[in-house]
């Protein structure tokens, strides 16, 4: 066998990239369907695990986690110093505007 090492490694990285999209997908729907992208953009500053459970209604620990992963993967930020969350006017956009062709969540719901 013949491995090309510059071939292997565009393969892999393109697994590696549909496999995140694949993890991830269901996590973008959870955020849309509970509405917690909406919330976010709406309190206009960064806000924490406990006020955005309070304002979804929804349970802390699950949004802590959700938060931390979605922070993991770039579609929301975190804020060391304060402990909290925000979206990027990029991230809003294409995470809450359903009007919008660049709404991402509609790709998987």
């Amino acid at each position: 066998m013949n491995i090309n090492e510059e071939q292997l490694n565009q393969l892999l990285g393109k697994f590696v990239g549909d496999l995140g999209a694949t993890i991830h997908s269901g996590s973008v729907v959870i955020g849309a369907e509970l509405g917690l992208y909406k919330a976010m953009a709406a309190a206009g500053e960064p806000v924490s695990s406990e006020q955005l459970a309070a304002k979804t209604d929804t349970n802390e620990r699950y949004v802590r986690e959700w938060l931390n992963a979605q922070a993991a993967s770039g579609y929301v930020e975190y804020d060391a110093d304060s402990g909290k969350y925000y979206l990027t006017d990029e991230q809003a956009f294409v995470l809450t505007d359903e009007n919008s062709a660049a709404y991402l969540p509609g790709a998987f719901i």
